[in-house]
């Protein structure tokens, strides 16, 4: 199958009480791509009606874009899952889109080859903050890294890529684990890099408009310690119903043990024949990691440059969690 300018495949929109002139761009930028073969469907997770009018108003007569409506709302973790359980089996590829940045015309063009030698490529995006638009960088330098790497650290952004539609074979249902960390892009990442390989281009393929309050781990995020305090406090009242020292650690052990444990587990319970790679990336990560093991990866990425500071603290911070669960099972 060769992914060129005659290869048909779906974007996959999540929206939730957009933006409307925000939506609008996108909704433009997305249909004035290079790449015209495609279907665009755009999940509404909750006021499908005041969405279905908006997009038929302003794309009507543009028969691609389609909006599927739903009673009961998941957030955007489920929103992604539920848009590509949509997806048709004719499709051959699939870009995942937010409802409020703005694609370059050739952002297809540019991406959709690269999918004749890995299974998911991702761009990087120019980033700009609202609400004057004022450029916050002109690039998010997302890096290349190896398994173990990408999976202590996220580098793919969902919005900035497009992936083989068989990777949701392996990919679907998504894992759950009740956290901020749970995210659809990271996942998909991951299933890619373990399988039919992940890839990060140079090419700037759009502008992501940054709203603030970004979460813990954020690829080149700074912060005091008195503000992650803050944030996991925070984190803590809204997943564990408190923010005492015991919900506050078991709060920074699913921001960073947790999330990675589901998915390295899962993708070990869904992958038959697991090569020495897979093995090497997943160790670190799943139940009943080695210490030592855990602690080399996380260290040399660190040393890389393939995981941030922070995101590397955030680690730190869940290791009491684990020590205890890890105590807990033995004594089991």
């Amino acid at each position: 199958m060769a992914f060129d300018s005659t290869s048909h495949g779906v974007i996959a929109l999540a929206a939730y009480k957009p933006d409307w002139d925000l939506f609008r761009t996108q909704l433009r930028s997305i249909q004035d791509q290079s790449h015209s073969q495609f279907v665009c469907l755009i999940s509404a997770d909750g006021g499908a009606t005041e969405i279905r009018d908006f997009v038929e108003r302003e794309l009507g007569r543009d028969k691609r874009f389609k909006v599927l409506g739903f009673d009961g709302r998941l957030g955007f973790y489920g929103n992604f899952e539920r848009v590509l359980q949509h997806v048709p089996a004719d499709a051959t590829w699939i870009a995942l889109s937010d409802q409020d940045d703005a694609w370059y015309p050739s952002k297809l063009e540019v991406l959709l080859p690269h999918l004749n030698d890995v299974g998911l490529v991702a761009g990087q995006a120019r980033v700009v903050r609202l609400p004057d638009h004022a450029i916050v960088s002109e690039s998010t330098l997302r890096r290349n890294v190896d398994l173990a790497a990408l999976i202590a650290q996220n580098q793919v952004t969902g919005s900035l890529c497009v992936f083989r539609r068989d990777l949701l074979d392996l990919a679907l249902p998504f894992p759950r684990l009740n956290t901020i960390t749970q995210v659809h892009d990271h996942w998909l990442a991951v299933c890619a890099k373990a399988t039919t390989g992940a890839l990060i281009v140079d090419d700037v393929v759009q502008d992501y408009v940054q709203h603030g309050g970004n979460v813990l781990g954020e690829v080149g995020g700074r912060r005091s310690i008195a503000r992650s305090l803050k944030n996991v406090a925070m984190l803590s009242r809204k997943f564990q119903g408190g923010s005492g020292p015991r919900s506050m650690l078991r709060t920074a052990n699913d921001l960073s043990f947790g999330w990675r444990r589901v998915m390295a587990d899962t993708l070990r319970s869904r992958l038959r024949n697991p090569g020495i790679a897979l093995d090497k990336g997943l160790a670190p990560f799943e139940s009943g990691h080695g210490w030592v093991t855990t602690s080399t990866a996380l260290v040399s990425a660190l040393r890389r440059g393939d995981v941030a500071l922070p995101c590397f603290m955030e680690f730190v911070a869940g290791v009491p969690a684990e020590v205890f669960k890890r105590k807990a099972v033995a004594a089991d």
